[in-house]
């Protein structure tokens, strides 16, 4: 018997390998029940270019939840911002196994409307 997360990163595999295959900058996504994650990775996929989460100090002030679509927003502005300071305009989403859909949808359409192109 598989469990939820692992079928979750079964499903995130198959992303992962075509991403890596055209060696282009990803936007992963990742969601817990009470925040939401989102790094760029580089091509190779080792560094970090950019990160944002509902965990960090100046985004938690303005937010009461870190778990719904607000804070999602907020994350997907805010990562396209840290984005484009290293560099990034074009970028691979990732939506790393989740369905596209609620918050996962909702930081990906603020991070396009902050300029990523996806």
């Amino acid at each position: 018997m598989i469990d939820r997360n692992q079928a979750r990163l079964r499903r995130a595999r198959k992303t992962r390998v075509k991403i890596a295959e055209l060696k282009s900058v990803r936007l992963s996504v990742h969601r817990t029940n009470s925040h939401i994650y989102a790094q760029v990775f580089s091509p190779c996929g080792t560094k970090v270019l950019a990160a944002a989460s509902s965990l960090e100090p100046e985004v938690r002030k303005d937010l009461a939840n870190g778990g719904n679509v607000a804070a999602a927003t907020v994350i997907g502005k805010l990562i396209a911002e840290r984005a484009k300071k290293a560099g990034v305009e074009q970028v691979a989403f990732d939506r790393s196994g989740f369905q596209y859909h609620g918050r996962v949808k909702a930081l990906a359409e603020a991070a396009r409307e902050a300029g990523l192109k996806f």
